[in-house]
């Protein structure tokens, strides 16, 4: 079960034993697994008993559990933007908020960590360059893929995910982690800002 899994991962890592009260505040606040992996650090500040230490060692852990439920059997590469459409639009597909998500991939082009950078209604011109290369340099990735999803179910970008798009290769050059492309997931179609040639 979730609670039980939660209960073994801090009572595990944060070198104590169970915080009781804490765990069970959190299993409020976050009833299921998604929510808590989507988690915000103010969210998780917002709870008695967590400050801002906490709250990052909590999100290190999660980050960290995520990291290894990716199966090491049956790895998936990125070659084409269908690929990327193929593993996210489940993931999308009934959802009615935007999600902006990097997928993070080694030099084989194969991905080690899926990165939610943000979720609601967003514009994409304030995902921040840090937010989406300090999880790429945490996990020493070689190179991004950036993925939002259009609930509207029109994958057409905006000027502003056109924008967006060029200042986050531009960062990526400057830091040497290559973004490859911005895909775009509508209904049942996707968008390729690279393929399209805008960056």
């Amino acid at each position: 079960m979730y609670s039980e899994k939660l209960r073994t991962l801090i009572s595990t890592f944060m070198n104590k034993r169970a915080e009781d009260d804490l765990i069970e505040e959190l299993l409020i606040q976050f009833p299921t697994l998604t929510q808590l992996m989507n988690a915000t650090e103010q969210q998780l500040i917002s709870i008695k008993g967590i400050k801002h230490s906490k709250a990052k060692k909590i999100m290190t852990l999660l980050q960290l559990a995520n990291t290894l439920t990716l199966p090491e059997s049956n790895p998936y590469f990125i070659s084409h933007p269908r690929d990327v459409y193929n593993l996210l639009e489940p993931e999308f597909r009934f959802s009615t908020k935007e999600h902006f998500i990097c997928l993070l991939l080694n030099t084989k082009n194969r991905v080690i960590h899926k990165e939610i950078v943000s979720i609601g209604s967003l514009n994409a011109t304030v995902i921040h360059p840090r937010e989406v290369f300090g999880a790429a340099i945490r996990h020493c990735s070689a190179s991004i893929v950036c993925v939002h999803n259009h609930p509207s179910g029109d994958p057409k970008p905006s000027e502003q995910d056109i924008m967006a798009t060029k200042r986050l290769a531009k960062a990526g050059d400057i830091i040497g982690i290559d973004v490859l492309d911005h895909v775009i997931i509508g209904e049942s179609t996707f968008y390729s800002i690279k393929e399209h040639g805008h960056f």
